[in-house]
């Protein structure tokens, strides 16, 4: 016996990922068993809390043979070779997949609520256990983290058969373990209690993790989480609502603009928005139309007043005390980015760089031309309307520019990566071109 209980064993783990304290780094635990475990490390380490939620595909006549794996966020790792051997079919493969999804997406909900998932995309992951027998599960969470942009995965557990790293290939860059005995039989038999983790304990370990003070979780550099707070923003006489985030020392602020049919809590603005805010961007995200406004569709499409509507949350937000010698860049998706590009033409907008996600940058029309701000367009390859449109809209354009194609995916970057993939090239561009050194625009 090698731990008293679950929280023993994290504590035990945590001592040997010290390392890890100040670097960028999100926990994970494996439900249920792990997450006691992965409490106890995020917590010594400071680190935010999550939960890799795995489903086993198991082959349609033999359940207990896996034939691949499925994560959140459409993530889906397929083992082809056992599905040839079995001849699978797509049709049961689809089948089988289904009601797995449908089971991780029920179990999400419960356990986090209205919460998101920690975005990854760039970042180091513990994958935390209560222990490895076999490693089928350990292996499948690691592959998945690997897809959902984790920058470097770290298979963390307490316990684990003696020779245990041949069983993991390279699914994991590094393996941690504190104890390998010879005489394994079963993870049970190294814990005094070993009961069985139910999952109200599971919601109650994320929602402790979650209930830190601000101060205590960690961001790229090791220092306090970024300022946080909703926002009125002022646009002429309305005040419209918003979120504005700045961390420390922020290189700039980025204003998003959102498309038809979304808001502020567009989830795939948001998921972009955390990993500007890790890579010390502060960001504004608003409502560009009042509720009663966006009930007519005529508005939602009016690319002059939504420009008219930026422009002036733009000036507000000049105003504010986190925004102050800030440079300001516009992140616009959909018909957003034609308002982005529209207020960003305008003679003294001095945005420092625009990035357009699927966006429709035709509708900004004869405005094109007059942007001076550096501008990425990035289109989805399987897009094919759109990414016309951009290629076309590029060409009228007369500033720094680049075309970037996300392979693959379609307007709504819906696919496993792909919104990785546009979070880690707006990051860049933006990064690259809000940089004192880069720009001459100062706000």
């Amino acid at each position: 016996m090698f731990f008293l209980d679950r929280r023993d064993a994290g504590r035990q783990l945590a001592s040997r990922l010290k390392r890890f304290k100040g670097a960028d780094v999100v926990v994970l635990g494996l439900p249920r068993g792990g997450v006691p475990v992965a409490a106890e490390v995020a917590k010594a380490l400071g680190a935010p809390l999550d939960v890799c939620l795995v489903r086993k595909l198991g082959v349609p006549f033999r359940p207990e043979l896996g034939m691949g794996a499925i994560g959140e966020g459409g993530v889906r790792v397929i083992n082809d070779e056992v599905v040839r051997a079995a001849r699978v079919t797509p049709r049961e493969l689809a089948e089988v997949e289904a009601g797995e999804r449908e089971v991780l997406e029920s179990r999400a909900r419960h356990y986090r609520g209205r919460r998101e998932p920690t975005t990854l995309v760039g970042r180091t992951v513990l994958v935390v256990d209560d222990g490895v027998a076999t490693g089928s599960t350990a292996r499948a969470a690691c592959r998945i983290a690997r897809a959902r942009g984790a920058a470097q995965v770290v298979l963390a557990v307490p316990v684990a058969p003696h020779g245990w790293t041949s069983r993991l290939g390279a699914d994991a860059d590094e393996l941690v373990c504190p104890h390998t005995p010879w005489h394994f039989y079963a993870i049970g038999q190294f814990y005094a209690d070993f009961s069985q983790t139910d999952d109200d304990e599971v919601v109650a370990c994320l929602e402790e993790a979650f209930a830190r003070p601000v101060s205590a979780r960690w961001t790229p550099t090791g220092q306090a989480a970024p300022e946080d707070r909703e926002v009125d923003v002022h646009a002429g006489p309305l005040l419209l609502q918003g979120r504005l985030t700045a961390p420390e020392g922020a290189l700039g602020i980025v204003v998003f603009v959102h498309g038809s049919g979304s808001s502020r809590h567009s989830p795939r603005n948001r998921f972009v928005a955390a990993g500007l805010n890790r890579a010390g961007l502060g960001t504004l995200l608003f409502d560009l139309l009042t509720e009663e406004e966006a009930m007519d569709r005529a508005n939602v499409f009016d690319t002059g007043l939504l420009a008219r509507r930026l422009t002036d949350a733009t000036g507000w937000l000049r105003e504010q005390p986190e925004a102050q010698g800030q440079v300001i860049g516009y992140f616009g998706a959909s018909t957003g980015a034609a308002a982005a590009l529209w207020a960003a033409a305008e003679p003294q907008a001095r945005i420092a760089a625009v990035v357009s996600r699927g966006g429709r940058p035709d509708l900004a029309g004869p405005r094109l031309p007059a942007v001076t701000a550096p501008t990425l367009l990035i289109v989805g390859g399987h897009d094919r309307v759109v990414l016309g449109l951009n290629h076309d809209a590029q060409s009228r354009l007369r500033c720094e520019s680049e075309l970037a194609i996300v392979p693959g995916a379609t307007h709504l970057f819906e696919e496993p990566g792909a919104l990785e993939q546009v979070t880690g090239l707006a990051r860049d561009w933006f990064t690259d071109h809000m940089a004192p050194a880069h720009h001459g625009v100062r706000s």
